[in-house]
């Protein structure tokens, strides 16, 4: 397993939030990628078939399937772009296949939290951030009835296509019930 000091960590966090120049910064990221390709953890993934732990990670064995949703591709994301203004939010912003790969993966590997996670993950890129952060919001104990709970897991059902999430909220709107964790229950 590639591990990182804190030192190492800290020096490029700080490079990115200290305007450090943006060959440094590459200098920094490369020297990461480096130690990575150095323990042997660029080799190519199988071409064919199923996802397993051998295409793990992707951005490195399987770069080829981890597109931005936008489009742009791992490659096309530069320091220099960043800098320049040329990338924004939405190019960083994960695809929900690239998190059904990691939903794959994670199966492989008898994880399956973690791949219903990531299930869940990759619905939630389908629903607006806005959205996303009221519904969080709302997710708080004592913020919504079992109701509202239920009406919002609908709405994630049938406007979002999100029913691994709804089956989730229902399932919190049952558990704040039984806890008296609803709007009016303090």
């Amino acid at each position: 397993m590639v591990s990182f000091t804190k030192d190492q960590i800290a020096d490029i966090i700080r490079k990115v939030g200290d305007g450090t120049s943006p060959e440094a910064l590459e200098s920094a990221v490369k020297n990461v990628l480096a130690k990575l390709q150095s323990e042997g953890l660029s080799a190519p993934a199988s071409q064919g078939g199923k996802l397993d732990a051998s295409s793990y990670p992707l951005g490195i064995k399987r770069k080829d399937l981890v597109k931005s949703a936008t489009g742009l591709g791992l490659d096309d994301i530069t320091i220099e772009k960043v800098i320049a203004g040329d990338i924004q939010f939405d190019d960083i912003k994960t695809r929900p296949e690239t998190l059904a790969y990691q939903n794959e993966i994670a199966k492989s590997v008898n994880r399956p939290n973690l791949a219903n996670n990531l299930a869940r993950a990759g619905e939630m890129t389908r629903i607006p951030d806005a959205r996303l952060l009221e519904m969080y919001n709302f997710l708080r104990p004592y913020r919504a009835t079992k109701q509202e709970m239920i009406s919002m897991a609908e709405e994630l059902e049938e406007k979002y296509q999100a029913p691994a999430c709804a089956k989730l909220v229902r399932e919190a709107a049952d558990v704040y019930e039984k806890n008296n964790r609803l709007k009016g229950d303090r």
